[in-house]
């Protein structure tokens, strides 16, 4: 007898073929059969499709849930959202390898690039590991709900190495071979590959650059150069504008295994760059390079006050501002001289960069006096206008007379729909970068999925459904060299997805406070989907909620380890 049985499913198999009814049955976690609608298998648990589809699992390559892991086997929010393989260690962010003593500079540089709060990381952070040998064994110790595979990051194997001066200067011949050695102890210990940043917009704790911002190209060669060690090894660049496709071409040929190149979206001031980049990896990949683009399905916007104002923190004009706090920090933000210089960096063009003076796509949120209330869900180029200033100066003097606590929102890039459908359609675009597990108060685009099928498919009609489901499944699966996942076939791991094609969404954010501490984040709750399966273990329910699990012995997720 079958373990699970899936009747009169709309199979979206995740190969792009077209979808068509069947049963689908499952036995210890895997898919066994694919039959033609009304066959009489039978089962220990037995689901009426009626009608609805059914597709593998998400798998979200762009997350970071490197810390929330240790103490959440959820990572929440995403298995709610179809999400059954998680990928972290993006950009290079991780917590391993780290020494005791360095924990509380890995938690703070957190704090600052990936927008984490302190409190719930001190609070929450299991660290019961030091190399990533050890941290990996960690996870799987703990379990998973969801199937988990990480990178090994480029910022910890620096801090690791260097210590203070990770942050200030390149590695000396010795150093990068003392990383060569972590990194493949990494890989040997199952890490799926090698992930870093160039980009300008990642700072640490006080605006100090995150460490692999500050390696130059030899240190990268040689780290990258290494993986062609463990074959099938990834490569992840989030990129900065100084750094070329050409140049990371070489990387690929190096390495000889996959590299993605991060994060490529589109930017309405400097339209064309996003697809340069994007028709250069095409290029490369018709040279036999395993290249592809990372790009996103959703807008990138940003909740945000001035205490922590991401959005404007990779200008180079706001850097000065970056290590200052309290009183100091409120006289900068006075500061004629300071806000004339941001006002200038904004007004020059620039390969890419978070915000660009679209003062007409932010949006006051929230306002801490009653004075100010009908400023709320307004945009700041309006109400500039309507009193005659500069949006600048109207967002800062608007902070500072509420004690930096007004909330605004930021839609920053991908704003240009017609744009975005063409990143989606471009043949060497991996669609990407949720950020899942990060920027937890800003926003929250764990959905990516959901917002792809609805909004995409359903909505736009810019991909099939089949297609959209290949780019969710069977080829980042095939990126990763995730085994067995991806695909609903005989074989495979039954990671799967119900859903209703006809409501499928992601739902309108909002603000709970469940992290460790009492941190508070944003979530976005499903719309239209009706069961998630790990590797054959149902985890969502019938309306979208998480079965309960008391025992992490119930707990269904994999550490994927590399081949």
């Amino acid at each position: 007898m079958h373990d699970l049985v899936i009747r009169g499913a709309l199979l979206v198999d995740g190969s792009g073929a077209e979808p068509q009814k069947a049963d689908v049955t499952v036995s210890s976690g895997r898919i066994a059969a694919i039959e033609a609608p009304g066959t009489k298998l039978a089962a220990r648990e037995t689901v009426d499709a009626d009608g609805l589809a059914l597709m593998p699992g998400i798998i979200d390559n762009h997350t970071h849930y490197d810390a929330q892991v240790t103490w959440d086997p959820w990572c929440s929010p995403s298995p709610q959202l179809g999400v059954t393989t998680a990928v972290i260690g993006n950009c290079g962010f991780t917590i391993a390898p780290c020494r005791p003593g360095d924990r509380d500079r890995i938690m703070r540089n957190l704090t600052q690039v990936e927008g984490m709060s302190l409190e719930v990381l001190r609070a929450g952070i299991d660290w019961q590991f030091e190399s990533v040998p050890d941290y990996l064994a960690l996870i799987e110790r703990r379990g998973t709900v969801p199937n988990v595979a990480a990178f090994v990051g480029h910022s910890s194997l620096r801090t690791f190495v260097m210590g203070d001066d990770a942050s200030r200067r390149p590695a000396t011949p010795a150093e990068i071979a003392r990383m060569r050695s972590l990194l493949a102890e990494g890989l040997r210990a199952g890490a799926i590959g090698f992930a870093t940043s160039t980009s300008p917009a990642h700072n640490g704790e006080a605006g100090v650059p995150m460490p692999s911002r500050l390696a130059d190209d030899g240190e990268l060669r040689e780290l990258v150069a290494s993986l062609s060690n463990a074959p099938g090894s990834v490569f992840m660049l989030t990129k900065g504008g100084h750094t070329r496709i050409d140049f990371l071409e070489d990387l690929a040929a190096q390495s000889g295994g996959p590299v993605i190149v991060a994060a490529l979206l589109h930017n309405s001031t400097n339209p064309g760059a996003v697809f340069a980049d994007l028709d250069a990896i095409e290029a490369a990949r018709g040279r036999g390079r395993r290249m592809v683009g990372a790009v996103s399905a959703c807008p990138l916007t940003n909740d945000f006050t001035l205490h922590s104002p991401y959005p404007v923190e990779g200008l180079q004009s706001w850097q000065p501002l970056l290590p200052l706090k309290g009183a100091a920090f409120v006289r900068a933000l006075k500061s004629p001289e300071r806000r004339n210089a941001i006002r200038a960096e904004l007004a020059q063009p620039a390969v890419f960069r978070l915000f660009n003076g679209e003062w007409d796509k932010v949006q006051v949120v929230e306002t801490q006096r009653a004075s100010h209330r009908h400023f709320e869900h307004r945009s700041i180029a309006e109400l500039a206008g309507e009193a005659g200033v500069d949006p600048l100066d109207f967002m800062l003097d608007l902070a500072i007379a509420e004690g930096l606590d007004t909330v605004f929102s930021a839609v920053l890039l991908n704003s240009d729909e017609e744009a975005v459908a063409r990143l989606l359609r471009h043949p060497a675009s991996l669609v990407s970068l949720s950020d899942a597990g990060a920027h937890l108060t800003f926003f929250n685009d764990a959905g990516f999925g959901l917002h792809l099928l609805g909004h995409w498919v359903r909505e736009r009609g810019v991909l099939s459904l089949a297609e959209a489901v290949r780019k969710l499944t069977a080829e980042p699966a095939a990126v990763f060299g995730l085994v067995d996942r991806g695909m609903i076939r005989p074989g495979a791991w039954a990671d799967l997805m119900l859903f209703d094609p006809s409501t499928v969404a992601r739902g309108g954010k909002t603000r709970v406070n469940d992290l460790p501490a009492g941190g508070a984040r944003l979530i976005t709750p499903p719309v239209g989907l009706h069961g998630v399966w790990v590797n054959g273990q149902r985890v969502i329910d019938r309306n979208g909620q998480p079965v309960s699990m008391p025992s992490k012995d119930r707990w269904p997720g994999q550490l994927l380890r590399s081949r």
